[in-house]
């Protein structure tokens, strides 16, 4: 079995949970080719998904570092930007998703995790704005909807009085 078709079978053992087999199988592909932005980056989500964040964080770095692209790019964005807020280290996790909001605007899950990291920062203005926002963009229940407009007219005005 060729390196791609061992990084394919790992990435169908992470999504059917078998954590440690794909994890193993990922250690192994990454020793042979350590230098596999997407070999890298499965490691990563692999760590993730197995509550190992710290561990994680390094193939995030590398497999960006590396040329990481597509969908991939995405991804590892998203899940070092994600990890870095739950690791407590929220500047870092900041900067990541004001570089993946910069790189991808129509990505709005990058807004919603930036929103959680503005909240850690105590930026609760910024970050219901942003939620809010989001939520009357997107929302497709009815309640929501029929009040969209004042929704997002108070998103960032939530302070002040009338």
């Amino acid at each position: 079995m060729n390196a791609l078709d061992r990084l394919q079978t790992a990435i169908e053992l992470r999504e059917s949970g078998k954590l440690e087999e794909a994890r193993t199988l990922l250690q192994d592909l990454y020793t042979q080719e350590p230098d596999n932005p997407s070999v890298l980056y499965q490691c990563a989500w692999v760590h993730d998904a197995m509550g190992l964040e710290r561990e994680a964080v390094p193939f995030y770095v590398k497999s960006l570092e590396l040329g990481l692209t597509g969908e991939e790019r995405q991804g590892a964005l998203l899940g070092l930007g994600s990890t870095y807020r739950t690791l407590g280290m929220y500047e870092q996790s900041k900067r990541i998703f004001e570089e993946a909001i910069k790189e991808y605007p129509h990505r709005r899950e990058f807004l919603v995790f930036y929103a959680m990291v503005l909240y850690n920062l105590n930026a609760y203005d910024k970050a219901m704005e942003i939620l809010l926002k989001q939520l009357s963009e997107t929302s497709a229940d009815e309640g929501i909807q029929s009040y969209k407009r004042a929704i997002h007219f108070y998103s960032d005005r939530l302070d002040e009085l009338w």
